[in-house]
């Protein structure tokens, strides 16, 4: 098989798990190479530490099978789409030479995931620029431009441009998420709470799958927004 390269981006740990861990475990299973690029380390966040984090977030790429986890060290809470994020997110692409990019959500509620959209996506169109110079371990790089790049829905709901069936990955994909044993909801737990650590949480997770899913009549779906057309060679491939 023709070997292909996808890297999934989000601007901190679990963002990947919870917005699009279905559709690359889908990948993983089909023999594509899968990595994964966090931003940062989500040292904001109200409960856990960013050393901990960065423990649960290679946990769950390891539980599914993820080529290569690395962490940008941006700063959570405060990601800018300048120039030094701009050649440091570039830096990676070219180390990494994806074919796909999976990206935050253009518009959410964390100013984050915004930020990091627009920072990803520019970045992939400047990746492709032979004049801008970058350094992977002292060698120089060479340009590498993604074919595609998808924002996957988040906390805000969205109308969808692509959907992907993960029905038969979601147990997968719960069981990444909970990987993250300091972000989730653990009984006993003296943390404080927030939005995601709820007993309920997780049934929300399922209840916006699903919400997706109906949209193609599968049980289960991920959702996507993309900023260009996306063409297909053959009719079968449309739900």
């Amino acid at each position: 098989m023709e070997e292909f390269n996808i890297l999934a981006i989000g601007a901190h740990p679990d963002d990947i798990e919870l917005s699009c861990m279905g559709t690359l475990i889908h990948h993983i299973k089909l023999g594509y190479n899968v990595s994964i690029l966090d931003l940062s380390a989500g040292e904001l966040g109200s409960r856990g530490s960013a050393e901990l984090r960065l423990i649960e977030a290679q946990n769950a790429a390891n539980l599914v099978g993820v080529k290569e986890r690395l962490n940008a060290g941006l700063p959570d809470g405060f990601i800018q789409n300048d120039r030094d994020s701009l050649i440091k997110v570039i830096t990676y692409l070219r180390y990494f030479k994806p074919d796909w990019v999976f990206a935050n959500a253009l518009e959410d509620r964390h100013p984050d995931h915004g930020k990091a959209a627009t920072l990803i996506k520019e970045a992939c169109f400047l990746s492709g620029l032979i004049k801008i110079e970058t350094f992977w371990e002292g060698e120089a790089q060479k340009p590498w431009r993604p074919r595609s790049i998808l924002h996957y829905a988040q906390d805000f709901l969205v109308k969808p441009d692509v959907i992907f069936d993960i029905t038969p990955y979601m147990e997968e994909k719960v069981a990444a998420i909970l990987c993250f044993k300091s972000q989730f909801y653990q009984p006993g737990s003296t943390e404080p709470e927030t939005p995601i650590s709820t007993k309920h949480y997780m049934e929300n997770v399922r209840c916006r799958t699903s919400a997706y899913g109906r949209y193609i009549n599968v049980q289960y779906a991920e959702a996507y927004q993309v900023s260009r057309p996306i063409g297909i060679r053959e009719l079968q491939h449309l739900y």
